[in-house]
C-alpha cells in the first residue's frame, strides 16, 4: 500500500521560519535592498534517484544586505514545478532549518542546508521527474526581507540502467553477430526498474588496443525497453550500448562485452 500524499498549498502543519509557502501564485516578495546573490543545489549537478537509496545533497543560499544577514531566518524550500492543481508535488525541506551559515563579510553570508530525498516519499510519482524549483527566504538585520520564488532550478532524474550482450563468441571474422540488451529506469510508483520503450540507443565498438569507442548505429528500444540488432565481427574488441538520457532520465552506458574474432 502506498502512503504518500500530495502536499497542499500550505504544506499541512509545516511551519516555516519566515513566510508561509505561497499557493498557486508565483511572485517574489521583498522589502528594502536585500539581495539573494546565489543559490547552488547539489553542487550544480542533477539529482539522481533510483528506487531505494536516499539521496543526500546540499542547498547553499548566499544573500547580502548593507545591515548584514539574519542567518537564523534564511531558509530554502524545494518542490516540483510546475505546480499541479494548486498542490505541491514533492515538497522537500531541510533536515536542519538553521543550516550551517558562514559570514563572508559584514554584509554577506552563505547558509548551507542538508537535504535528503527519498524515492519512496518525495517524488510522489513518476510525473515529477524533471525540473524542480528552489524558493529561498532571507532576512536582514534591519528588517529587510526577500522571498525569491524561483531562486534556482535543478533536475531530479530517474536512474537508468543498460545492458549489452554480443553473441556468438568467439566468432569468425566478418560473421554476423547479434547484440541484445535492455534499457530500464527507476519507477517511483512501483519501486522497481521497468523497461524504457521507444528510446534511441547507440551501439558502439572499440577495437582491441584502441583508445576510444566508435558508434556503429542507433537502435530503438522496443515497447518494453529491449534492444536487438546485428553487425559484422571485423576484429577483436568490445561492444556496448550507450543511452544519452532525456529530460526525466539519466544517461546510461552498459558494461562492455568483449568478442574474440577468430
Amino acid at each position: 500500500m502506498r502512503h504518500r500524499t500530495k502536499m497542499t498549498a500550505l504544506a499541512g502543519a509545516l511551519v516555516l521560519p519566515v513566510l508561509a509557502i505561497p499557493a498557486a501564485a508565483h511572485a517574489d516578495v521583498f522589502s528594502g535592498d536585500i539581495q539573494i546573490t546565489k543559490v547552488v543545489v547539489n553542487g550544480g549537478k542533477d539529482i539522481v534517484l533510483g528506487t531505494t537509496d536516499v539521496k543526500t545533497f546540499t542547498i547553499a543560499v548566499t544573500a547580502t544586505d548593507n545591515s548584514g544577514i539574519r542567518t537564523e531566518f534564511t531558509y530554502p524550500v524545494m518542490w516540483n514545478t510546475p505546480l499541479k492543481n494548486g498542490d505541491y508535488y514533492g515538497l522537500l525541506v531541510p533536515e536542519n532549518v538553521l543550516g550551517k551559515c558562514v559570514r563572508q563579510s559584514f554584509t554577506t553570508a552563505t547558509c548551507t542546508y542538508t537535504m535528503k530525498m527519498n524515492p519512496r516519499i518525495h517524488p510522489q510519482d513518476n510525473s515529477t521527474a524533471g525540473t524542480w524549483a528552489v524558493r529561498a527566504d532571507v532576512q536582514a538585520n534591519d528588517g529587510d526581507y526577500f522571498t525569491k520564488d524561483s531562486a534556482a532550478k535543478v533536475k531530479v532524474l530517474r536512474y537508468a540502467k543498460l545492458t549489452a550482450n554480443a553473441s556468438p563468441e568467439p566468432v569468425k571474422k566478418n560473421q554476423t553477430i547479434t547484440v541484445t540488451g535492455a534499457l530500464t529506469r527507476a519507477n517511483w510508483e512501483t519501486f522497481k526498474y521497468a523497461g524504457y520503450g521507444n528510446r534511441p540507443v547507440n551501439l558502439q565498438f572499440k577495437k582491441k588496443g584502441a583508445g576510444a569507442y566508435t558508434t556503429l548505429k542507433t537502435v530503438m528500444t522496443d515497447s518494453k525497453g529491449n534492444l536487438k540488432t546485428t553487425t559484422k565481427a571485423t576484429a577483436d574488441g568490445d561492444f556496448r550500448y550507450v543511452y544519452a538520457g532525456s529530460s526525466t532520465t539519466t544517461p546510461a552506458t552498459s558494461a562492455a562485452d568483449y568478442v574474440d574474432v577468430k
